[in-house]
């Protein structure tokens, strides 16, 4: 009975979020650049002033317009992207779900665009736009990320596109302090976490913490040893520098210098416990999502009462 109940006012809730029908229409500016001549360039210019920075004369957008690199990302992105609906209509999700959680959420212009695989900066988003550089989204084997390390490269693909962009908003809405410790790190990726556990419920929990299903397999059945190693050495609180490229920052595995266990555990493994810590306080108590993502990480652990799976 308790699951029927729980399940029907899931159903309500995700009944009323479609119903917000965002109903957006992606500009697929990658498209219209790589299909237009010298000619199109004004009205380019007009309809995309933004994409055309004034540090640049027309003679630099005009060679851009021939460049056979240019020309190759975008028949890549035509392979990959031939058929934009589905894509779009994971962002229409996305954005249904910012508007019922965060009412102040105004739905931007969409733009696709190509950046010569700027992997680091896939996605741009302002309060009136979302740039998504589409050649950053090409599959994990392709031949144009072959430079790029493995563990980077699993994340380039387009399944994770609506994910980094729901990131990029997390970004936006969660109050960040100038992180002091191992806890300030994990706690802000709890929330970072969170939001996209509520904005993209489509996705699985491995999609968004960016796991294959082994990877967030592992972390679940080795949760209370991994908190019970960070209690023990004292490492929440610590301030030391190296904590966050052994535990938070993106890797090939996290390092905790034990023979055996590092090459076997995913990355950002500090970032899957504060994941944890953040869902506990928001089960121990009613909280809004803009509040939560407001409070201290202090705050938020004190009040989670939390205790890792056995």
């Amino acid at each position: 009975m308790a699951c029927l109940i729980s399940c029907n006012k899931i159903s309500k809730l995700q009944a009323e979020i479609a119903n917000i029908n965002t109903d957006i229409k992606v500009e697929r500016y990658d498209s219209l650049f790589a299909t237009s001549s010298v000619k199109d360039l004004p009205v380019l210019k007009e309809n995309y002033p933004f994409m055309f920075s004034k540090q640049f004369d027309d003679h630099f957008w005009e060679a851009k317009l021939k460049d056979t690199l240019q020309q190759q990302l975008y028949k890549e992105v035509k392979l990959a992207f031939n058929d934009f609906k589905t894509t779009e209509k994971e962002i229409e999700n996305l954005f249904n779900h910012l508007k019922y959680y965060i009412p102040n959420f105004k739905v931007p212009r969409v733009i696709t665009t190509t950046s010569y695989v700027d992997y680091r900066n896939r996605i741009l988003v302002t309060d009136t736009l979302a740039l998504i550089s589409t050649d950053t989204y090409l599959g994990s084997n392709h031949e144009f990320y072959i430079s790029i390390p493995k563990y980077i490269r699993a994340s380039l693909i387009k399944e994770q596109l609506v994910v980094d962009l729901a990131t990029k908003y997390a970004e936006k809405y969660i109050f960040q302090t100038r992180n002091k410790n191992l806890l300030d790190e994990m706690i802000y990726y709890g929330k970072q976490l969170y939001f996209k556990d509520l904005v993209l419920p489509f996705k699985t929990e491995a999609q968004r913490i960016g796991y294959t299903q082994k990877q967030l397999d592992w972390a679940v059945a080795n949760e209370n040893y991994i908190w019970r190693y960070f209690v023990e050495r004292e490492l929440l609180f610590s301030t030391d520098a190296k904590l966050p490229g052994r535990f938070i920052n993106l890797a090939p595995f996290s390092k905790f210098q034990l023979e055996g266990i590092d090459t076997e555990s995913p990355g950002r493994i500090g970032q899957y416990i504060g994941w944890q810590i953040v869902k506990a306080y928001m089960k121990q108590n009613d909280t809004e999502l803009e509040d939560m993502l407001n409070k201290s990480a202090e705050e938020i652990f004190n009040n989670s009462k939390f205790k890792p799976r056995k």
